[in-house]
């Protein structure tokens, strides 16, 4: 009896190895695809295939922890787990030199303080005179800082911890009504700095970051070189950074 129960277990093992294995074959198209997005916002040196891999832990981890009774498709579940994993897996590289990202902060701090002078947002050849260097390095900068992630725009406490301030928001806790008024504040917030940048910026974060086409697509619809609108991204978030630094401050934890 005990080993007749013993095979029941296995066979019943077996059948779930199986059905899970079925499963992952079966959305691993949705694993590359979500992938391939996220690549094609991403510095060339950073492999496709690495990211597929991250992708398809998320994945598994998906249908381990699938709920049907949830009334909630696995493909949709799925494919916050699969660009959750994706997006830690990009977090734990150091894409830049120490050097490069000195030169994000350096800008973001020119940006400020001109800002401040002049009442307005500055132009490229401002901010390039306040750092003190000619127009055309200052452009070398923004072309060396696209490997760093800046699209979080997160900050970290003083215990070490990371706070994003556009992270995504788990299901158990997005309608608690201190996320809903944080989050619709700092949208404020956003919407009014990209308000007051130029027009082309205004258009090329739209297309980048809302109409999710990449540097190569937005180039051909600005009119413009694929490396000059890289450069004109990175200032724009770069802006966005510096402003939020300033309104958007977090306190330092007070520890019991």
């Amino acid at each position: 009896m005990a080993t007749s129960s013993a095979q029941t277990y296995c066979a019943l093992d077996n059948e779930g190895v199986l059905q899970r294995e079925a499963l992952v074959l079966q959305h691993l198209p949705q694993v590359r695809l979500i992938a391939r997005r996220i690549h094609d916002r991403l510095p060339p040196h950073i492999a496709l295939d690495d990211l597929i891999s991250a992708g398809v832990v998320g994945l598994i981890e998906a249908i381990d922890n699938f709920d049907p009774s949830l009334n909630v498709q696995l493909k949709t579940y799925a494919e916050r787990r699969i660009h959750g994993a994706i997006l830690d897996s990009l977090r734990g590289l150091d894409w830049a030199p120490r050097e490069t990202r000195k030169k994000a902060k350096l800008i973001e701090a020119a940006i400020q303080q001109v800002k401040q002078r002049l009442g307005r947002e500055p132009g490229e050849e401002e901010i390039a005179a306040e750092l003190r260097v000619p127009h055309a390095e200052y452009q070398q900068w923004l072309s060396g800082i696209q490997a760093i992630n800046l699209e979080r725009l997160e900050c970290v406490s003083s215990d070490g911890e990371e706070c994003s301030m556009l992270r995504f928001i788990s299901d158990d806790e997005e309608n608690w009504p201190s996320h809903l008024v944080e989050r619709a504040e700092l949208e404020r917030i956003l919407a009014l700095a990209i308000e007051r940048m130029s027009k082309l910026e205004r258009t090329i974060l739209n297309l980048y970051y809302y109409e999710e086409l990449n540097l190569g697509e937005i180039s051909k619809i600005v009119g413009l070189h694929l490396s000059r609108v890289a450069q004109l991204r990175v200032q724009a978030i770069l802006r966005l950074r510096s402003h939020l630094r300033r309104v958007w401050s977090v306190e330092p934890r007070k520890r019991a």
